[in-house]
């Protein structure tokens, strides 16, 4: 029997279901119908079917892993189709049918329901925390909620580290009700590459500032965690963060955000028409095989901007060369650590989940749904295919 006759199979088989049962038992039709659909999206996904040959295929099925998710119907016994050998450059498989991450649908409910219980919230927000948690919100639900999602949450900021052979460091910001103002809020992530070839998500922090003092105390706190080993960081040029580096991390190599200096350069390009040869230039010195080579040619576009563009060559000559201690990295894993790329995929996520909520009651709430969406990020990292290959450096 195909895979298409045995979903169709199952779609009959959910259908007498609810002709013979009706309304009194809608529970397992739906998981019967939504194993069918999730089955037939990741044959979509793979661009192919079960033992289905395709040179559009862009990876393989790998079983399924059970999950048990409550509705208000009742409890789905769910089959949640894995994929292995996926392409790289494509985002990992996951149903559409299901809201990734049971932790982070959590939070973000309990940001809604924070929202209304303070009474900073419309009907509208009162209305979807009641559909999103089948019931009203009261303010003692909610703390009690919150309380056991804080518990497990925090142990997983608090876990033990170890070896890290790669630091990535990046800022995104959400908006706190703070005073009764509406503020921005500094969220602090850290990712890293670890002695196995896998990448982590390290720790978060949250808080009203991105100075020195918060930057400072959140490496310190990865310190104490047992992170050590770390051979580079790499970040954007905020100066808080340098400075907090400089004070907790003296010893290790920084190498500056190759794509944020692209983007900084255009603030001293005098001409637009300049931009896209500006651009060029930068990326042929970045690209260079040796780190000879790319310091010949930035003395040679720097002499070349001296007299048509003279900030412009100051600021090559100042601020490039940071973005080039990459080079003493083994050749293969230079292109991944050049920038800070590796947590932007983060960023996306946690700006995607923080959206629904758009103004946190207060920073709790925020470093609560934070975690939980970084915390499912990591997990799936950490279980997930080697990064970069550690054998031979």
């Amino acid at each position: 029997m195909s895979h298409h006759d045995s979903d169709a199979t199952t779609i009959s088989a959910a259908l007498e279901l609810l002709t013979a049962h009706g309304f009194d038992d809608l529970a397992r039709p739906l998981e019967m119908l939504l194993n069918a659909a999730m089955r037939l999206e990741r044959s979509a996904y793979l661009g192919a079917g079960p033992f289905e040959r395709s040179d559009d295929r862009r990876g393989y099925a790998n079983g399924f892993k059970p999950k048990t998710v409550a509705s208000r119907l009742g409890e789905l016994n769910l089959s949640i189709p894995k994929t292995r050998d996926v392409r790289d450059g494509v985002e990992p498989f996951y149903p559409k049918a299901l809201e990734r991450g049971e932790r982070s649908e959590q939070a973000l409910r309990l940001a809604l329901a924070e929202m209304y219980v303070q009474g900073v919230s419309t009907r509208k927000v009162k209305a979807i925390t009641e559909e999103l948690c089948g019931m009203s919100i009261s303010s003692s639900q909610v703390s009690r909620l919150a309380a056991e999602l804080d518990d497990e949450l925090d142990a997983w900021r608090q876990r033990p580290l170890g070896a890290v052979r790669y630091l990535v460091l990046d800022a995104t910001y959400v908006k706190v009700r703070h005073a009764g103002s509406v503020m921005d809020c500094a969220i602090l992530v850290a990712a890293g590459v670890r002695e196995d070839g896998k990448r982590a998500v390290l720790g978060v922090s949250v808080s009203l500032s991105e100075a020195e003092v918060h930057w400072r105390g959140f490496l310190e706190s990865l310190l104490e965690r047992g992170m050590h080993g770390v051979e580079l960081v790499t970040t954007d040029d905020h100066k808080g963060l340098r400075a907090a580096l400089r004070a907790v991390l003296p010893s290790v190599m920084w190498q500056r955000c190759q794509v944020h200096l692209q983007r900084n350069a255009a603030a001293h390009v005098p001409k637009v028409e300049m931009r896209g040869p500006v651009a060029s230039r930068l990326r042929s010195i970045f690209n260079a095989p040796s780190r000879v080579h790319a310091e010949q040619l930035l003395r040679e576009a720097a002499a070349e901007y001296a007299e048509t563009a003279p900030k412009l060559a100051a600021w090559i000559e100042e601020n490039v060369r940071e973005g080039l201690n990459v080079f003493g990295l083994p050749e293969h894993h230079r292109r991944r650590l050049r920038s800070s790329n590796m947590l932007e995929r983060l960023n996306r996520e946690i700006k995607r989940r923080t959206r629904v909520a758009s103004l946190f009651p207060n920073e709790a709430s925020a470093l609560r749904l934070v975690t939980a969406v970084l915390a499912e990020v990591s997990e799936e990292w950490e279980t997930g295919r080697v990064y970069l290959s550690m054998d031979a450096t």
